[in-house]
């Protein structure tokens, strides 16, 4: 039985989509008869990159706690590419995204001591990166939105394969009338993209639950109050596994228009929940998933576009139906099967 070990990396008490990914990935991996596990590199605060990197490029995933030999590792997330193996495969969920494409956005926010500084740690990142993706036996990117990225940067070519939903039981049980927002609550999720949607006259009647934690939380609500949107907005705050199968089998549609997003899974949950995804022209991953008219709706990211796109689904359960079955036709496709016969070179 191959031993296949599933190498991510997380900051202290944080979890994020490349958990889930890595959890998924590792259930699929024994479901295909290999013996399977998590390994979790650091991924440590700003300034103390470098130490991350050295440490993972030291760590030794050649052998489990047992003694037993390790025959192939599969990578995730930053840095945790830097473990060395004979048989390595990435599966990339993304780079340091301050020092790439939201590169001008940190910088500004920058002292001009501060901007020297964080170039000079930018050019070294960008180095150990290359080098280190190049040497591996394959890399394959979660979206192409991470394809473009790695091209662009690191010149590293990688083909692309979307993670399906993760393994919970979704359901329909209708088309509410709410639609739903869910995600962590920061800023390039875009939550309040949608409030200033649902703001605008066109959106006047949508009712909307905003599901999820996180630093943008205060702000949102005061937002949310200062724009009169008073019983049509639901702040639902975090919900368990079941909690979010329940929301998705009841809500309208979901709408999630985050800012250059890598992948996310929102798109394929919903997807599998037979509900359509309205999502913006920037949106990255969500926006190569959604075809306009098809499984959903994709629009200009400004209010008075999206204020469009949602009243329509949220007028209309007959539409979000239809779209809704072919996101369900859509996602059907997607299995961890696959996913596996690509990643595993063992």
């Amino acid at each position: 039985m191959p031993t296949i070990a599933v190498v991510t990396s997380a900051p202290p008490l944080t979890a994020g989509g490349h958990l889930v990914v890595a959890r998924a990935l590792e259930q699929a991996l024994t479901a295909a008869g290999h013996r399977a596990g998590i390994i979790t590199t650091p991924s440590n605060r700003f300034g103390r990159q470098g130490r991350a990197y050295v440490s993972t490029w030291l760590t030794d995933v050649s052998v489990t706690g047992q003694g037993d030999r390790v025959d192939q590792v599969i990578s995730l997330r930053f840095p945790s590419y830097a473990v060395r193996h004979r048989k390595h495969v990435c599966w990339l969920n993304h780079t340091m995204r301050e020092y790439y494409d939201l590169w001008e956005s940190f910088a500004a926010r920058l002292s001009p001591q501060g901007r020297i500084k964080e170039r000079l740690r930018r050019r070294a990142m960008h180095t150990a990166d290359s080098f280190l993706l190049r040497r591996l036996d394959r890399v394959f990117a979660q979206s192409n939105t991470v394809r473009e990225r790695l091209r662009r940067w690191n010149g590293v070519d990688a083909d692309v394969v979307y993670p399906p939903p993760p393994h919970r039981p979704y359901r329909c049980d209708g088309y509410g009338d709410e639609l739903l927002f869910m995600s962590r609550l920061a800023p390039l999720k875009r939550a309040d993209l949608v409030l200033r949607a649902l703001a605008q006259p066109a959106a006047s009647n949508v009712r909307c639950a905003i599901a999820g934690e996180g630093e943008e939380r205060p702000r949102l609500e005061a937002l949310a109050a200062e724009l009169g949107l008073g019983g049509r907005v639901r702040f639902a705050g975090y919900l368990s596994e079941q909690g979010l199968v329940d929301a998705l089998a009841a809500c309208r549609a979901v709408v999630f228009p985050p800012y250059g997003e890598d992948y996310g899974f929102v798109t394929v949950e919903a997807f599998a929940s037979s509900k359509p995804v309205i999502t913006c022209t920037d949106s990255g991953g969500p926006a190569e998933l959604v075809a306009d008219g098809v499984n959903g709706l994709v629009t200009a990211p400004e209010p008075a576009a999206l204020a469009v796109a949602l009243a329509r689904l949220a007028s209309s359960p007959a539409e979000a139906e239809r779209l809704g079955q072919r996101a369900r036709a859509t996602v059907s496709a997607m299995t961890w099967a696959r996913v596996v016969e690509k990643l595993v070179i063992v």
